[in-house]
């Protein structure tokens, strides 16, 4: 059992395409941030060696709305969790220094979340996320 946990949020009213983009991006913030999660490269009996995954779970679940989402992101940052952010702003941006100057033009509260990354201590996580149910 792993003392901390990674759970990407998802709206449920994105199209799959949407869906799977912002959780790819999301959990590579969390790669990026956090290395020492980093397994290590796999090995095949052919001699390859390709990408590692995470050493745990990445644990997806749907926000049904706008509200819920808000609600776990309000959650996860009075709990002080670390935290990665897509706000429905960027599907319109095509860079990254687009999407830090969009991200920068809004309050937290003026984002239209569409998804979250957290990571930190599994209890502190689970009641951030109370009432979120896995993606299917």
């Amino acid at each position: 059992m792993h003392e901390n946990k990674i759970v990407i949020i998802i709206r449920d009213d994105l199209k799959t395409w949407q869906k799977l983009n912002v959780t790819a991006f999301l959990a590579g913030a969390v790669a990026i941030e956090f290395p020492e999660l980093h397994g290590r490269p796999l090995t095949t009996a052919s001699g390859n060696t390709y990408l590692p995954f995470f050493k745990q779970p990445v644990l997806v679940y749907k926000a049904n709305d706008t509200g819920q989402m808000q609600r776990v992101f309000k959650r996860a940052k009075e709990r002080e969790l670390k935290i990665g952010i897509y706000p429905s702003q960027l599907f319109n941006m095509m860079n990254e220094q687009d999407n830090i100057d969009e991200t920068g033009r809004h309050t937290d509260d003026e984002l239209d979340l569409v998804g979250l990354a957290i990571y930190g201590e599994n209890k502190i996580v689970n009641k951030a996320i109370d009432g979120l149910k896995f993606h299917d």
